[in-house]
Parts: structure tokens; C-alpha cells; sequence
């Protein structure tokens, strides 16, 4: 037998003392939830500071902040945080290349398993390898304190049933609620995960059979969900007594989903590499971001200038809790905006809006900036499609001109489709700016391009000039 020793998960961290610092519910909602603003800058201060010397011990932050002519001791407190240069994923995916597999923006390696256990997630993986990242004990606990916060917020409470239907697998789509759900909310977390893993008529009769009260999931397989069973099963989903739903809306139709469900949906904001930054409250009325633990900035895409609350633009992130891999400025690319005032609930939270779509997921037609998003809220406002949707842009004719062609799911198939193309092509050139061709498809004829029924990781866009 082996006589080193182990690392013990509880032994790991100090629990109780990690509860003083992030407060899980409900405690959260007597704290940090309603601290004063001068009270929740003084701890950011603190936590900032933490995290800036820890970032200079990050062989990452070293090369990327001396390159920029920074030196330690520069950065004095948040009045200086813009004065940091921000980095995004392509800087992170240099820094696999140049030391894979791992990298170098992360202050641990698996070696660091001789001393404490540690956790690997990855990346959706929607292009190229999934980026992995490596979770130390407190920081992946602090990160299910984040997603308990989340799950409260929406209305979760001990004893409901919920369905996760996020991806199982090597990414953190299903891993991070179940943790966040069966150690801090005493709701029970059911996995069964995409349609690939537990087909979609089996997760309806799991949820009529086991009293299923909460759904997680992304729209679109909500809304595919709903549809199996209401069209081909004979079940109104408003009969499975679901309580509420929680998702990351982006530009979906929330009330399409509430409407076939009979339930309120709450929209959540994070990423795998930070964790559950961000979630609404009963007011449905913005998301409270987690200011204890992140500082979210948002910036103009082009010039990186601090944008004023109501203005859209890209999202930085600064992780204030974060020991094996910190963010700093982290440009994640999310397009948001800051809700002005204070929520009527009482919280003193800023709050996320909705987001719009991601920088690095718009495409230029003809001079016009165009998100997938913006045209998926198009097709889910008209009630003769199922709000299933995908985009393919080319370069057409000897001119090689731009066109999108937006393919779209229509619910009945005797349903006029000359006209659903008609006043779609001509609402989008109203709401895009720009004339896209629309191709209406029978129902299910997308799941080949989106993998709606089979994936959480849904696509919508191929930009075919790239291949071309």
C-alpha cells in the first residue's frame, strides 16, 4: 500500500470561514445582497488587491502586463483598473500553444493534486480543442456559493426537484449547478442532461413521474421540450406542474417560454472559466451581479473606453476570489449593458441586462453589423415558427456580394410559407438594417446544422466566406 498521502477534499479549505467571506444563502440575502455601496468598494479594494498580487505570480500576467509597460506596484486600487491591459480567449489559446496542454495563465498544474484535490472543467468546445481549467478546492467552492446565490435568487427552494438538462461531459454545462444545487440550495438535482444523453420524451415522462418542479436548461431545448410533448406526446407541459425555469435567455422570447410551460423564467449569466456572475431575481428585471466576488466592466468593442450604464458593449471580467487562475480584464466578448437604478426588490446590486450576442460572433454584411441573436428574437416574435433558426453567409455571383439566408422552422405544416418568408424577410430588414433571404424548413429540419435535440452547445451561424 501506498504510504503518501492523500489530499482530502474537506480538509481542503476552512468552510465556515468561506462562509463568512461569500455568504451562501440565506444568509447572502441579509448581507451581501443589500450591503451599502461605500461598504462593497471597501471589500473590493481588499479582494482587488489580493488578486493583482497573486496575478504577478502568473507567469501569463507577468509576460502580458510587462508588455505593456506595467511593473508590480503600479496598480495602487480600482482607481487604477482601467489603466490594466485586458486580454481575451485568443490570448489564452496562445498560451496553450506556446505551453501546452495547460498553459500558463493558471497559478496551479496537476502536479499541485499532491496537495490539494482538483477539479478539471473545459470550454463548450464549439471550435477546437475545449479549453480545460484546472479549479482549486476554494475556488471551485466559492464558485457553487455563486451558483446557490443564483438558484435562490430565481425561487429555488429545498425539496424541489430540478431537471438539468445542460450537457454532461467534460465541460461544466451540467457539473457546476449540480454542485451549486445539492450543496446550497437542498434542492434535488436530477441529470439527465441533453437529448443525447436521456432522450427528450424520457426527460418528459421523468418529469410527470418524479414530480419534477424546477427545469435548467438553454431555450432552445426548453422550448423543443415543450413542443415534443405538447405535439407528440399529448401532454399540455403546462400539466407537469412546473414551477419555474432557469436559463440564459440572450435575445429569446422569455414569454414564449413561460407561455408554453405555465412557469416564470429567470435568465443567469457566466462562463466556465469565472462561474455564475450574474442572475435575476422574481422582478425579472435585470441580472444582480455578484459584486463581492467579480467586478464586471463594460467597454466600447472598438476603443476599450468605459462605457456609461444603459450603453451596450463588451463584457471584462475581474475575478475577486480567484487563486489557481484569476481574470483581470478579461474580454469575454459578451455584448451587455448595466440597468440603471435600484432593483424594486431591494437589492443594492448593479444589475446585468440581457445579452445581446457576443462580439466575436457578429458577422459584416454589406457594411451592417448583424448578430445571430438579433435574428433569433426575429424569428421567435412570429408565432408560426418554433423560434428554431440557423444562418448561412456566403459570397454570391461574379460581384461577390454578402447574403444571409436565414433557414427557419415553421410548426404546421399546411402553413402559408410564402408568406411566413415574406414578413419575416421584411421585419428583419426593419430590426437588422439589412435584407437577409428567409427559407422556411418543416419542423426538426435544422437539427442537422443546429443539434437542438441533441446538444446544449446549440449553432446557429456558418459563415461559409470563410471556407470559400
Amino acid at each position: 500500500m501506498h504510504a503518501e498521502a492523500i489530499p482530502w477534499y474537506w480538509r481542503a479549505l476552512d468552510f465556515e470561514e468561506l462562509a463568512r467571506e461569500f455568504p451562501p444563502p440565506p444568509d447572502y440575502f441579509r448581507t451581501t445582497f443589500r450591503v451599502s455601496r461605500d461598504e462593497l468598494r471597501t471589500l473590493q479594494e481588499r479582494r482587488f488587491l489580493e488578486t493583482m498580487r497573486r496575478g504577478w505570480e502568473i507567469p501569463f500576467f507577468q509576460r502580458h502586463w510587462r508588455a505593456a509597460g506595467m511593473e508590480p506596484g503600479d496598480i495602487r486600487g480600482l482607481d487604477d483598473l482601467q489603466k490594466i491591459p485586458p486580454y481575451d480567449v485568443h490570448h489564452i489559446r496562445a498560451s496553450i500553444e506556446r505551453n501546452p496542454p495547460f498553459g500558463d495563465f493558471m497559478g496551479i498544474s496537476p502536479a499541485d493534486g499532491k496537495r490539494m484535490p482538483l477539479v478539471l472543467q473545459t470550454s463548450g468546445g464549439t471550435t477546437g480543442l475545449p479549453r480545460p481549467m484546472l479549479y482549486a478546492p476554494r475556488d471551485r467552492e466559492t464558485m457553487a456559493i455563486m451558483g446557490g446565490r443564483r438558484f435562490a435568487l430565481h425561487g429555488i427552494r429545498p425539496g424541489d426537484m430540478v431537471l438539468v438538462t445542460y450537457a454532461l461531459g467534460l465541460s461544466n454545462g451540467a457539473a457546476a449547478p449540480r454542485e451549486a444545487l445539492w450543496r446550497y440550495s437542498g434542492a434535488v438535482p436530477v441529470m439527465t442532461g441533453g437529448g443525447a444523453t436521456t432522450p427528450t420524451r424520457r426527460q418528459i415522462e421523468i418529469a410527470q413521474a418524479w414530480g419534477i418542479s424546477v427545469i435548467l436548461g438553454f431555450p432552445s431545448y426548453l422550448r423543443h421540450m415543450a413542443l415534443t410533448a405538447r405535439d407528440e406526446m399529448g401532454i399540455d407541459p403546462k400539466s407537469l406542474g412546473i414551477r419555474l425555469i432557469g436559463t440564459h435567455l440572450g435575445m429569446e422570447d422569455r414569454r414564449r417560454i413561460e407561455d408554453l410551460w405555465g412557469a416564470p423564467c429567470f435568465d443567469a449569466y457566466g462562463t466556465h472559466e469565472s462561474g455564475m456572475m450574474a442572475a435575476e431575481c422574481e422582478r425579472q428585471s435585470g441580472m444582480h451581479v455578484q459584486e463581492d466576488a467579480y467586478i464586471l466592466e463594460i467597454a466600447d468593442p472598438e476603443s476599450g473606453r468605459i462605457l456609461a450604464e444603459g450603453e451596450q458593449g463588451t463584457v471584462y471580467i475581474t475575478t475577486l476570489y480567484k487563486y489557481g487562475a484569476p481574470q483581470i480584464r478579461f474580454n469575454v466578448n459578451d455584448i451587455s449593458a448595466y440597468v440603471p437604478g435600484i432593483c424594486a426588490c431591494g437589492g443594492t446590486l448593479r444589475r446585468l441586462a440581457r445579452i445581446f450576442g457576443r462580439s466575436d460572433n457578429m458577422v459584416k454584411l454589406r457594411g451592417v453589423n448583424v448578430f445571430p441573436e438579433a435574428v433569433g428574437a426575429v424569428v421567435a416574435g412570429d408565432r408560426r415558427t418554433n423560434g428554431e433558426f440557423f444562418c448561412f453567409v456566403d459570397r454570391v455571383g461574379e460581384a461577390a456580394t454578402d447574403e444571409m439566408t436565414v433557414m427557419v422552422e415553421v410548426i404546421d405544416p399546411a402553413a402559408d410559407r410564402a408568406a411566413v418568408k415574406t414578413d419575416l424577410e421584411r421585419r428583419m430588414k426593419e430590426v437588422l438594417g439589412v435584407r437577409v433571404t428567409v427559407n422556411p424548413a418543416a419542423k426538426g429540419g435544422l437539427d442537422q446544422y443546429t443539434g437542438t435535440s441533441q446538444t446544449s452547445k446549440i449553432k446557429r451561424l456558418l459563415d461559409r466566406r470563410k471556407c470559400s
